[in-house]
């Protein structure tokens, strides 16, 4: 029987959750920002966001709204695709020079994740790279000197809006490194698909392929989550039901809806864990300064393949949920390539402009990588690197 209960979302449709951090969903939730400001008791709070996302009319708008209700706002812009330790500086020099009380992120990753760094490095003692999500790191933080927060996500991909932790380029070792602390959960997230709606096709399909992946490799990490498993499928299928839609019409609100809260549940998921997907796209973002998202879509196929003795009958799983006509472990790739190309996501990294001359240095980054302990088998450095050049070449059949 076919799967079609999908509620309709409507344009005027309103709610509050709170799981896993408070969010306020529905089109033109952005409207309540800054009665939300003065809920946290932010009244001059700093706005992080990028370059490219700086430009856009709603960001005039939510200043101009804030600006209506007493909430002086100011902007810092300083964000890179892949934020470096550098942007986090700055904005926590902007932060203390305009004397600010509070962080409104706003953004697709680089945005949310630069803006939940700023709030933790506020009033620290350590360095950013002290925090760095090994051991008990976490506990060099003075939580009290943090920033109250305020996330809003501008795509639907990589769910840092729910997270607890930001990914940061470490330039000198030319590696992302992930910064945790539980307070870096946001303190209130907006969730508004109309800020969803100008995303160009091959954006929504990055970011939109980014959180089907954090859901695929939560699923299939070894560790024992039930609940996080039920969030991952249910996640797989709204976005493998609503991303095609979301690409061929950008402007279609139910679809937008449905992947927004898709890539939250995403992120929710991976509080499991996630694997070499991800253990690979952190040092090929941070050495070629790719798309995350896209370095995950290319990357997934290889990556499946090389686990396939360890996942093969969770991924029959998740294909019997999503009701692929093919059921098996290669009917899942099967499909899972056919999706990707609907999607016009390139099917090999040499067609993004990444070389295999560095394939031992990425493997090595690779299982240096936090992500790794997460994945199903435990690669080694050749391992990986034998993945990466296979992913380069496009050859699916290589050993």
């Amino acid at each position: 029987m076919k799967n079609n209960i999908d509620i309709t979302i409507l344009d005027n449709l309103q709610a509050s959750w709170n799981y896993p951090a408070p969010i306020r969903f529905g089109s033109g939730s952005i409207s309540q920002l800054a009665d939300i400001c003065k809920q946290l008791n932010i009244n001059k709070p700093l706005l992080v966001t990028d370059a490219g996302l700086v430009k856009q009319a709603f960001i005039k708008n939510i200043l101009q709204a804030n600006q209506h209700a007493g909430v002086k706002t100011a902007v810092f812009s300083g964000v890179k695709p892949n934020p470096t330790a550098a942007n986090i500086e700055d904005g926590v020099k902007a932060y203390k020079k305009g004397n600010h009380d509070g962080v409104i992120a706003i953004g697709g990753g680089s945005g949310l994740d630069a803006g939940k760094a700023i709030a933790l490095m506020i009033d620290q003692k350590y360095s950013l790279w002290d925090f760095e999500d090994a051991g008990d790191n976490w506990k060099r933080v003075i939580p009290e000197n943090m920033a109250p927060l305020i996330a809003v996500p501008t795509t639907a991909g990589t769910g840092s809006e729910v997270g607890r932790s930001s990914v940061i380029v470490d330039e000198t070792s030319s590696s992302k490194k992930i910064i945790f602390h539980p307070n870096m959960m946001p303190d209130m997230v907006i969730e508004d698909p109309q800020l969803t709606r100008d995303l160009p096709p091959h954006i929504t399909a990055a970011t939109g392929i980014d959180a089907f992946v954090h859901s695929l490799e939560a699923y299939c990490t070894p560790a024992y989550h039930p609940m996080a498993d039920g969030i991952a499928l249910e996640a797989m299928r709204l976005i493998k039901r609503w991303l095609p839609v979301a690409f061929k019409d950008g402007s279609d609100l139910v679809a937008r809806s449905h992947l927004l809260v898709a890539s939250s549940m995403g992120a929710t998921a991976f509080q499991k864990g996630l694997g070499g997907i991800h253990a690979l796209a952190h040092p090929l973002g941070a050495m070629f300064d790719k798309h995350h998202g896209l370095l995950n879509a290319i990357l997934c196929p290889y990556v499946l393949l090389a686990n396939k003795a360890a996942i093969e009958e969770k991924i029959k799983h998740i294909a019997r949920y999503l009701e692929l006509e093919d059921s098996s472990f290669n009917g899942f790739i099967d499909w899972l390539i056919s999706f990707r190309k609907a999607l016009k996501i390139e099917e090999n990294l040499a067609l993004i402009d990444i070389t295999a001359d560095k394939k031992d240095l990425i493997g090595r980054l690779a299982t240096e990588d936090a992500c790794a302990a997460g994945n199903p088998i435990q690669f080694t450095e050749q391992q990986y690197a034998q993945i990466f050049l296979c992913a380069v070449n496009g050859d699916l059949n290589c050993k």
